[in-house]
């Protein structure tokens, strides 16, 4: 674990997928074709509280939906990507725009579609209920699965790393 909130202490950028990560994975579809999604508040909350210590957050999905577009826009969260089918090309577009090295970045991921960014940043971390070969590829698995508090043990564990979890916790108190 020591070698987990080493690499968490470099963090500068979270990037999030959507499907299986921020939610469970379920997709709902009403009849008037409209998509809908479960998100844990715990996880915004989290995502909220580490942007707030100057971590940036970012999200790169698959796929497109209004309901992403709003939550992440209700979190405060600028870096949005969606419809990407082949996520890389979005992660180098980030680390590019913001400056920063492979070392500095997170990534939270569920499927092999994450893999090519996973293999690629300071800290790769999957959802307890990810695909095998997926949590084979990260440094760290979440205890929580995907949707039900995934993001948040996520956010918890960088901000413990850099030193700046008592503060937000002081914001409560």
């Amino acid at each position: 674990m020591q070698d987990i909130i080493a690499k968490a202490k470099n963090i500068k950028l979270v990037i999030f997928d959507v499907d299986g990560v921020l939610t469970d994975g379920s997709i709902i579809i009403g009849d008037d074709g409209e998509e809908y999604k479960a998100f844990h508040s715990r996880d915004g909350h989290g995502m909220r509280l580490l942007q707030f210590t100057g971590v940036e957050i970012a999200i790169i999905t698959g796929r497109t939906s209004n309901v992403v577009e709003h939550r992440m826009n209700n979190l405060g969260i600028n870096h949005v990507f969606q419809g990407q089918q082949v996520k890389l090309p979005a992660y180098e577009q980030l680390m590019e725009r913001l400056n920063l090295t492979p070392e500095q970045c997170a990534y939270v991921g569920d499927d092999w579609v994450d893999l090519a960014i996973m293999n690629r940043v300071g800290l790769a971390i999957a959802v307890q209920d990810a695909a095998p070969l997926v949590k084979k590829h990260a440094h760290w698995t979440t205890p929580a699965n995907g949707g039900k508090g995934a993001a948040r043990e996520v956010c918890e564990l960088i901000m413990e790393a850099q030193n700046t979890l008592e503060d937000q916790i002081e914001r409560h108190l």
